[in-house]
Order: structure tokens, then C-alpha cells, then sequence
């Protein structure tokens, strides 16, 4: 990407609410602008990985976003660099990384721009991501990549999980969790965890034809997206669960439909099958 393109068109913001926030609201990271992002952000990308996110005060949800951006880039001590793009204001920029709706984040890694997502995840989710940036990177000469750090719960956790020891691991998890209730990392690898003990010892073929035999009976649908997604069946797990939500009401759909957001949080978040299966849902519920 060595310029931007279609610096003549603006993005249609017609799908936007009225503003809930203002620019003032909004401190992390560095304002782009058609200016500099290509004197600043473009050269920069050169020496380290350069995450970009499209927002507006219309958003909140892009207000999280960038504010979540924010944290981690203190996190990550300068490994990569933050910019961030107020469609309301900047909307050549925004049409130039061709914004579709916001929060939409993307990577410059040496001129070259990877969409990452468009849609809110959790802080845990959105390391992730980051983390794969910052390799993908090193790949390419630019930075280093990421240094694992681990808690002594979560090497605990993993060695239980290393030796099997499925209660012990969900148990280091825990004490994570009490200890930094507001992380979510832990979070994310206590649903794992507890997803695991969920599925400890059932048959793949026995539980879907469980499943099959009885569309009307809740838990055993519910078990079979579990054990799908182990698989690694995402797109089948998420169908199931989708169907679901469309042929329930009340405390069953609601049932289905967090089973199936906790689903969401174990997968990556740049993973296409994710976003189809949040729209899907999204459709399913209005």
C-alpha cells in the first residue's frame, strides 16, 4: 500500500446514530489524517507493526474499541504503534481503508494493510489478534515477535492441562480469575477449560446422533455444538445453535443464545465464520 486509494470518496455514514461521545471523549492513540498517514503512519510501518481503527462519536461501541486499543498498546510497551481514524471527520481516510461500518481495525505492517476486524471483542480476543500481527511482522524483518508472559496460575493450569488434570487446571483458572477478575485472558482460558470438562469422555457420532434423534431437547443440542466446536466443527456448532435460537422462545432461546455468545468468545476473532455466524444472529434475534 504505498498511498491510499479513492481519496475522492466518502464513507455513508446514513447507518449511524445520533452522537453519543465526542472527539474529546476519545485520547488513545494518534489522530490520522489524510496528512499523516501518509508522511507518519506509512513510514512508520516500516519499524514496527502500525494498528489503525476506525471510529465515530455515532459508535459506542467504537469508543470501547479504541479505548481497548488503547490499554493494550500501553501493554505491549511500544511494540506497535495505535492510530485512529474519526470517520465523521477524516472520511477520505476512512473510505481509503474502505470502511464498511465501525469499529473496523487494521494492521500496517511495512505499507502493507491487513484487515483485522470489524466488530467489539473482548480485550482477551483482541491480544490474540495482536499477537499474530506482531509475528506476522517479524516475519517480515519489522519488530519482534511477541514474548510470551504467563502467570504462575496459568503455568499451573497448563501443566495441569499437559498431565490431563482437567479439575486442577479449571481450578488454577479460578484462582487467576478471583485474583484479576478483570482480566480476560483468564477468562478466556477458564471457558476453554470449562469447555473441555464439558466434553471430557463423549463420543463425537454418539452425541450428534443424540442430538439428531431428539432437535426439541435443549441440553443435547447444546452438547453437540460443545463438542463440534472441539472438533473443530465451528460452522457446524455455530449453525446448530443458530437454528436453534430461530425455533425457541423465551428462556430456551435465551438459553441457546448465550450458550452461543460464549461459543463466540473461544473463537478467533478474525475468523470469517465468527462474523457470518454474528450477523446471523443478529438477523435471527430483529
Amino acid at each position: 500500500m504505498s498511498k491510499p486509494p479513492n481519496f475522492a470518496s466518502a464513507v455513508d455514514l446514513s447507518s449511524l446514530g445520533k452522537p453519543k461521545a465526542t472527539a474529546a471523549d476519545v485520547v488513545a492513540g494518534l489522530e490520522v489524517t489524510a496528512a499523516n498517514l501518509t508522511s507518519e503512519f506509512l513510514p512508520l510501518s516500516h519499524s514496527k507493526p502500525v494498528i489503525i481503527i476506525m471510529w465515530s462519536a455515532r459508535s459506542p461501541e467504537s469508543v470501547e474499541m479504541v479505548k481497548v486499543l488503547g490499554a493494550l498498546e500501553s501493554d505491549y510497551q511500544g511494540s506497535w504503534a495505535l492510530g485512529r481514524v474519526d470517520i465523521d471527520t477524516q472520511s477520505q481516510v476512512a473510505q481509503a481503508f474502505q470502511t464498511k461500518n465501525v469499529p473496523y481495525a487494521i494492521a500496517l505492517i511495512n505499507e502493507q494493510m491487513v484487515p483485522l476486524f470489524e466488530q467489539s471483542y473482548p480485550q482477551a480476543q483482541v491480544r490474540l489478534v495482536l499477537d499474530k500481527v506482531l509475528a506476522l511482522a517479524a516475519q517480515q524483518g519489522i519488530g519482534a515477535a511477541p514474548v510470551e508472559k504467563s502467570e504462575p496460575e496459568e503455568d499451573e493450569a497448563i501443566a495441569a492441562l499437559e498431565a490431563g488434570d482437567l479439575n486442577s487446571a479449571h481450578a488454577a483458572y479460578k484462582k487467576l480469575v478471583a485474583r484479576k477478575p478483570a482480566d480476560s485472558f483468564a477468562q478466556l482460558g477458564l471457558a476453554q477449560v470449562q469447555l473441555l470438562i464439558r466434553t471430557e469422555g463423549l463420543d463425537l457420532a454418539d452425541v450428534i446422533s443424540q442430538a439428531s434423534d431428539s432437535p426439541s431437547d435443549i441440553a443435547k443440542q447444546l452438547t453437540a455444538a460443545d463438542m463440534e466446536i472441539v472438533s473443530g466443527g465451528v460452522e457446524a456448532a455455530f449453525n446448530r445453535l443458530l437454528h436453534l435460537v430461530k425455533q425457541t422462545s423465551g428462556a430456551e432461546r435465551t438459553k441457546a443464545r448465550e450458550h452461543l455468545l460464549m461459543l463466540f468468545a473461544l473463537v478467533d476473532p478474525s475468523d470469517p465464520r465468527l462474523a457470518a455466524a454474528r450477523t446471523a444472529l443478529a438477523n435471527a434475534l430483529f
